[in-house]
């Protein structure tokens, strides 16, 4: 049975004192939670970092409701019910949640270990650290024609769909993110619009097809030129969309749009910690190993030759980071532990 690190109460992490564990992991998400799963798998006392304020990383704050749909064993399921079933393992392994809290500083040495120093003053001392957090922070990419409607029917994410139902909802963007949204609000909403600055886009061949064979409305060569209420100004509720369809103006009735152009990621302090980078992403080895000793990382944050980011890839690579950095913790332990169907 594991051995288990006590749950830490918001107050108890806010006072700076310092928290001993096995393994501190950076980054709640689905990588994150799995790796915390296996760490406690493995008997080891785990500490879990996450900026948000909840657990699920960018499932849980951009796509809930979205259906997913490569993730083995699961033919179709929502964000939220994924998360939801991560977050039941991983508690099963009692991690110190350190939620609503960035790490900004690191020291790294192959005798002492690992200290992680957080923006509240805590501090995480360790035998291993797994960074797994994602694309780092982000900030979703500006709609110019938005202006002060950000908020008031312009959004970035679509946590939650009733809010769109009954309603002209136009779409922006040519990627996963706005293609996956026409699909699953185009049942809902009294229309949907998607336009696209291109011809082509660089979403799912799947999820086109599907959204082409909807009632959803295409729109290519266009650009959102202004958003204004029923008087043609922004003092009231969202009313129109002014669009220019390949140099010819037209206008769509709007009461919600989705600005879907993609995010900026930025890793933050991890970049001032020493870690090779290569385009933003941590270089690791085949057991998920850094550059600096006794730090792993897995997930979408890290890259090697042949990298594919997928959810399911991310589980893989926790599974290895967490068993290699088992050894790094107790030399005398296996890097394979054996299958969790042969124990009892």
């Amino acid at each position: 049975m594991a051995t288990s690190a006590p749950m830490l109460s918001d107050d108890a992490a806010s006072d700076g004192e310092a928290i001993e564990v096995d393994l501190v992991i950076i980054g709640a998400g689905p990588t994150g939670l799995f790796a915390t799963y296996y760490a406690g798998f493995r008997g080891l006392r785990v500490a879990l970092v996450d900026s948000l304020p909840e657990l699920g990383g960018q499932i849980t704050a951009m796509y809930p409701e979205k259906a997913i749909l490569d993730v083995a064993g699961f033919p179709d399921v929502k964000g939220r019910d994924l998360v939801d079933g991560l977050v039941a393992q991983a508690l099963t392994a009692e991690p110190v949640q350190l939620l609503g809290r960035t790490a900004v500083g690191l020291t790294a040495d192959q005798e002492s270990g690992v200290r992680l120093t957080l923006d509240d003053g805590t501090i995480v001392a360790a035998a291993t650290l797994i960074i797994s957090a994602g694309i780092g922070k982000f900030s979703p990419r500006p709609l110019p024609a938005a202006g002060d409607w950000i908020g008031r029917g312009v959004e970035f994410f679509v946590p939650s769909f009733a809010p769109y139902a009954d309603k002209d909802v136009l779409i922006v963007g040519g990627g996963d993110s706005a293609f996956d949204w026409a699909h699953h609000l185009e049942p809902i909403a009294r229309s949907v619009t998607l336009v696209h600055r291109r011809d082509a886009f660089r979403a799912h061949e799947r999820t086109v097809e599907q959204v082409r064979n909807s009632s959803v409305r295409i729109v290519t060569k266009a650009e959102v030129s202004a958003l204004v209420d029923a008087d043609g100004a922004t003092a009231g509720p969202l009313a129109r969309a002014d669009l220019t369809v390949d140099g010819v103006q037209e206008s769509v009735p709007v009461q919600a749009v989705v600005a879907a152009l993609g995010f900026v990621a930025d890793l933050g302090p991890l970049q001032q910690w020493g870690l090779e980078t290569h385009r933003r992403h941590l270089v690791v080895d085949s057991a998920m190993r850094t550059n600096l000793p006794r730090v792993f990382a897995a997930g979408d944050i890290t890259d090697y030759d042949g990298k594919v980011r997928l959810i399911a890839v991310g589980f893989g690579e926790a599974a290895t980071a967490v068993n290699n950095a088992a050894v790094v913790i107790d030399p005398s332990a296996h890097v394979f532990p054996g299958h969790s169907s042969e124990g009892s």
